[in-house]
């Protein structure tokens, strides 16, 4: 690809909290350490600093006092955006719309004083890295949605940023081709091996991008793992239930049991507490036959999917269990069956959030 794939920069984020002039604390001091070439994902509701963040690792926002963020060790908390070599792509794309598809891409070089035919000739290799070939003349407003995205990437990577920053770039775009997209910018994130931090509040964009999620909620980080750490070990309440379905189940421990209204449920752990708080997810949970199995409970409803149908059982648990089967299971309301959970399934979470 003619050195334009390279592997950035290392990013630390050490101790950055902000707080902003009306005293609204968008983010508790946070530590974070990006490697070279990582995509790490910043992941969490509307409101919980995941944003902020970004922006002070770019030089869009400034650390409260103490905060520092460096890149391959050297200091950049003062040093402005324009002097950071940080690539950034916005939910609105930022595109210039008097230019052509090329002129944009190749813009940063342009003002970077490029010679022309090296210009060119990257503008040519993003062109295909891409996939918008024989767009490259065409004005942004002739572009649908989904090449203006692209064009708004070959433009942040044709610096050759240190970093690349994501905040929501697909948000804007249907879900079809929202989808579609992701695993593009995922084939070409993993083509360019660069340094990038992704901004999303949607957790299959996280789970299908990141080498590592960051989860964040209300200004704090809750937890930081990979994609498989974070869905099947979630720290606590909120990120079990932020990250896929899950089903949370408040009960008494005997035993090495759960004492549930529908029978008891063996578990793995060793705890010394009454009272205990675990998640299991719903694809864990098979029927089983009634008299067979450890619990029972009542289908109180049906949704098939496709590939998979989604049942709702009550009095098995606490609260109803959610349940995905596979589509072939014969299963209707009010039908009573048995359900099967590995114990090494069931996951204890911390009593407070």
């Amino acid at each position: 690809m003619n050195g334009t794939a390279g592997h950035g920069v290392a990013v630390h984020v050490d101790g950055c909290g902000k707080t902003f002039a009306d005293g609204t604390r968008a983010l508790l001091p946070a530590t974070l350490d990006i490697a070279r070439g990582e995509t790490l994902v910043l992941l969490g509701p509307s409101g919980c600093g995941k944003t902020t963040m970004l922006r002070i690792i770019a030089g869009l926002e400034v650390p409260d006092e103490g905060g520092r963020v460096l890149f391959d060790g050297k200091d950049m908390t003062s040093v402005p955006i324009e002097r950071r070599n940080v690539g950034m792509v916005f939910q609105s794309y930022a595109l210039f719309p008097n230019m052509s598809v090329a002129a944009n891409i190749g813009y940063g070089l342009k003002v970077r004083g490029l010679p022309k035919e090296e210009r060119a000739e990257r503008v040519a290799e993003l062109v295909a890295l891409t996939n918008i070939s024989g767009l490259e003349n065409r004005r942004i407003d002739q572009l649908s949605g989904g090449q203006r995205q692209r064009v708004a990437l070959a433009r942040a990577v044709a610096i050759r940023p240190g970093v690349l920053l994501l905040d929501e770039p697909l948000t804007a775009l249907d879900a079809a081709l929202r989808e579609r997209l992701r695993g593009e910018l995922n084939r070409l994130l993993r083509a360019l091996g660069i340094t990038a931090i992704y901004v999303t509040h949607d957790q299959s964009e996280a789970m299908e991008l990141g080498d590592r999620i960051v989860v964040m909620s209300k200004g704090a980080i809750a937890q930081v793992g990979t994609p498989r750490e974070i869905y099947f070990t979630p720290r606590n309440r909120f990120v079990a239930e932020f990250i896929g379905a899950a089903n949370i189940i408040e009960a008494s421990v005997e035993n090495g049991h759960l004492l549930l209204p529908g029978g008891r449920q063996p578990i793995t752990s060793h705890v010394n507490r009454a009272v205990v708080v675990a998640m299991v997810r719903p694809e864990s949970i098979r029927l089983a036959e009634v008299d067979a199995a450890a619990l029972t409970g009542t289908i109180s409803s049906v949704a098939f999917n496709g590939d998979r149908q989604r049942l709702v059982v009550s009095g098995a648990a606490d609260k109803p269990l959610t349940i995905d089967a596979p589509n072939t299971v014969q299963a209707k309301p009010g039908d009573r069956v048995g359900l099967s959970i590995p114990p090494e399934a069931v996951r204890l979470l911390p009593l407070e959030d």
